[in-house]
């Protein structure tokens, strides 16, 4: 297995059981060919339905199954091309079949442009009309009211076309942040534990503030504060920049404010965001107790934020190999019945998984496919518990993957990121419990527990402070209110004190940790991280608490796709996103464990 050797094998090196199994979407690069072709032949077929779409009921359908067809050869062209190229990154072939079908993408969409807004210009009562009068429209009948929704929101074609023109100059507070952050920003060299001079990067600063030695810790975490603060000027006129770009789009398309407009593309009404950030400041006093078992647990007279990641629990050595992997992987979501474990079996036995790591493969892991083919999945195989954690979430995306195709029509037959993360770390929570139950060794529990309340505090807590943070800077600019680097730092200092309470430091550097965060330039999305992360400890609750019920409702959530709102979907499994409970269920699982961990680290 991966590991034992210095040298990386090249890809023809690896055991083909080990491989995915592409061959199943093309027998050969020649099919391929034919199917790219195919498209490219499509494309002036869309472009025949411009100025028809009102024309009738049947001509509408048309156009929209026509569409479909497109789109669904496309999926397969793009996802063999993406996946032949990530297996190996440094094939130039395989480079330009991915090149060819990210253009080949760009192509479709702009001949397809034209659609939702010439639905839009047919009046409702007449869309209602062409439903009723022709059966086979209603298949469309969501992904119209869908688009519905938008009417008070999408402007004339003029206007539209110049908002889609301004949008690459409306990018560049968030590109020159890129710029800034990965490519001129230059952070100082620091001692490690061995006292060599290591220079800080973005890789190497988390390892940093992992290291069992104090000094370590307060010297990277300084120098990296240190280094944005003398840029920290420019860090709020790119943040300030992005946030006023958020308000203009939303004022332009008669939204009442920026979060609503970003909360009304997944259709998710805004007491979501905000039954989040005040049912989690309710528990703000579980996260207090944490902290505080964090600064017995390492023995400190005073806890830092520096001290934040290094591990509570000593790395426990459980080597885990490939095949071990599976089996605990299977054990895990046993619970949700034979029909699961059965297609996790298929996803093993058929080579949905490409395991090994090897010369030039793209790093990291995800779940990938499209309509008509397996829901691969690329790992870069370690033996170790990450990598089962890994490999158990990626199959909760595959899974749901699986299930979604099967059961929705094409139209219908993805999920929105809204509930995209609620099966796979549901299958995390899953395997987590699992392994508890197999381990006998206080050392792993410990490990595993600990594991477990890491993932929450910086999902749930994290997400949701920089969730409160974004919210709060949105209000105060659409005020007129500038946002200025020390109001920023103000803000975001008194959240951290507010999160993490009285038994830690709150150093003055952390007030500008805003100015590293990625995420502040999506666009309202961090919220989603904490929501999806308790939705999905919430469900694996009730699955072991309520056994067949639970698991029917929990499969059911799996099948929906986008066939329904993400809300309604997620109603169907268990929990009402529009309520506090879920969110409440998820912290009753953190207390739980957080106790059982003080009893395993403080038993005499």
């Amino acid at each position: 297995m991966s590991g034992k050797t210095n040298t990386l094998p090249k890809r023809n090196e690896i055991p083909k059981e080990l491989t995915w199994d592409l061959e199943d979407i093309y027998k050969t690069d020649a099919d391929w060919e034919k199917e790219f072709s195919e498209v490219k032949e499509m494309l002036s077929g869309i472009t025949d339905f411009k100025g028809r779409l009102g024309e009738s009921a049947k001509v509408l359908y048309e156009a929209l199954q026509y569409q479909n067809e497109v789109s669904k050869k496309l999926g397969k062209v793009y996802t063999y091309a993406h996946m032949r190229y990530d297996q190996d990154t440094t094939d130039s072939f395989y480079q330009g079949l991915n090149d060819r079908a990210s253009q080949l993408a760009t192509q479709v969409s702009q001949a397809a442009s034209f659609i939702t807004p010439e639905i839009l210009a047919v009046e409702q009562e007449k869309i209602e009309s062409f439903l009723k009068e022709y059966p086979d429209l209603e298949l469309y009948r969501h992904l119209l009211e869908l688009l519905n929704k938008q009417r008070p929101h999408v402007l004339s074609e003029k206007e539209e076309s110049l908002l889609a023109q301004v949008s690459e100059v409306t990018a560049s507070p968030s590109n020159t942040f890129g710029m800034l952050n990965n490519a001129d920003m230059k952070f100082p060299e620091v001692k490690d534990e061995n006292g060599n001079d290591v220079e800080i990067t973005h890789g190497r600063y988390i390892r940093f503030l992992e290291s069992s030695d104090g000094e370590v810790r307060k010297n990277a975490f300084k120098a990296v504060y240190d280094t944005y603060g003398k840029y920290k000027n420019t860090f709020s006129s790119t943040l300030s920049g992005n946030v006023k770009k958020n308000i203009f789009n939303a004022r332009i398309r008669n939204y009442e404010s920026s979060r609503q407009a970003a909360l009304s593309k997944n259709h998710i009404p805004e007491v979501v965001y905000d039954q989040l950030v005040s049912t989690v400041n309710d528990n703000l006093h579980l996260l207090h107790k944490y902290v505080k078992i964090r600064k017995q647990a390492l023995g400190l007279d005073e806890l830092h934020m520096y001290d934040l990641y290094t591990p509570l629990v000593k790395e426990v050595k459980m080597e885990i190999p490939y095949e071990d992997a599976k089996e605990h992987v299977k054990k895990g979501v046993a619970p949700l019945g034979e029909e699961y474990v059965s297609i996790v079996e298929e996803g093993f036995n058929n080579r949905w998984v490409d395991v090994e790591e090897n010369a030039g493969k793209r790093s990291g892991a995800y779940s990938s496919g499209t309509y008509g083919t397996m829901p691969y999945i690329l790992m870069n195989w370690q033996d170790n518990v990450n990598n089962l954690f890994t490999l158990a979430h990626e199959f909760g995306h595959s899974v749901h993957s699986y299930y979604t195709r099967k059961h929705q029509p094409y139209p219908y037959a993805n999920y929105s990121i809204f509930v995209a993360e609620v099966a796979s770390t549901c299958n995390e929570a899953l395997l987590n419990d699992h392994l508890l139950n197999v381990t006998e060794d206080k050392q792993e529990k410990l490990y595993l527990l600990n594991h477990f309340l890491e993932g929450f505090r910086g999902t749930v807590f994290r997400q949701t402070m920089f969730a409160e943070f974004e919210h709060t800077i949105h209000q105060r600019a659409e005020n007129g209110e500038p946002l200025t680097p020390d109001l920023l730092s103000e803000i975001y200092y008194d959240l951290n004190k507010k999160y993490f309470g009285d038994d830690i430091i709150i150093d003055e550097e952390i007030a500008l940790e805003w100015a590293r965060i990625p995420h502040f330039y999506f666009n309202f999305y961090v919220y989603q991280y904490a929501t999806g992360y308790s939705a999905a400890t919430a469900l694996a609750k009730q699955i072991q608490e309520e056994g067949e019920p639970a698991v029917e409702r929990y499969l059911e959530f799996l099948k929906a796709g986008s066939s329904d709102y993400p809300i309604e979907v997620l109603k169907k499994a268990g929990v009402d996103m529009t309520s506090p409970e879920p969110i409440k269920q998820a912290f009753a699982v953190f207390e739980e464990t957080l106790n059982e961990l003080e009893t395993l680290l403080f038993e005499k």
